[in-house]
């Protein structure tokens, strides 16, 4: 693992951009931001784990929702300073209740929602979002 750490260039914050896909289908699904110690355990539990810049602490995926990512496989890209974790994903991976957080395009010149949620936030929160997500 020490040589993973070491080949990651985490900016002044010690943070990385990581980007979640699903393994199966390519479906990119968020982008959130590690640290050294997010990406310990992730890679010791297999169960993905971020850090939090609003709540300033660790978040494992699915700790509140129960929408958990099992990490397939953690890749780099070629300077270091993204990851690319292959997961896969028990249920939605946006707090809005999409399967992507992606779920908006720039179509002739406007903003095109894609797709409704698949369960409503209030389901998996109890409330509108996440703790700590306005």
């Amino acid at each position: 693992m020490k040589g993973l750490l070491e080949a990651l260039r985490f900016d002044a914050q010690g943070l990385i951009p990581t980007i979640a896909q699903r393994f199966d289908t390519g479906e990119v699904l968020m982008l959130a931001w590690m640290n050294a110690e997010s990406v310990r355990e992730t890679l010791e539990t297999g169960l993905v784990c971020y850090w939090s810049r609003s709540r300033g602490k660790l978040w494992r995926k699915g700790e509140s929702s129960g929408q958990v990512q099992r990490l397939v496989e953690l890749r780099l890209d070629c300077d270091g300073d993204t990851i690319l974790l292959q997961v896969e994903q028990t249920g939605v991976a946006c707090h809005t209740g999409r399967t992507s957080c992606f779920f908006t395009a720039w179509r002739g010149g406007a903003l095109v929602e894609l797709s409704a949620p698949v369960v409503a936030p209030e389901t998996l929160y109890g409330t509108a979002a996440p703790p700590g997500v306005p």
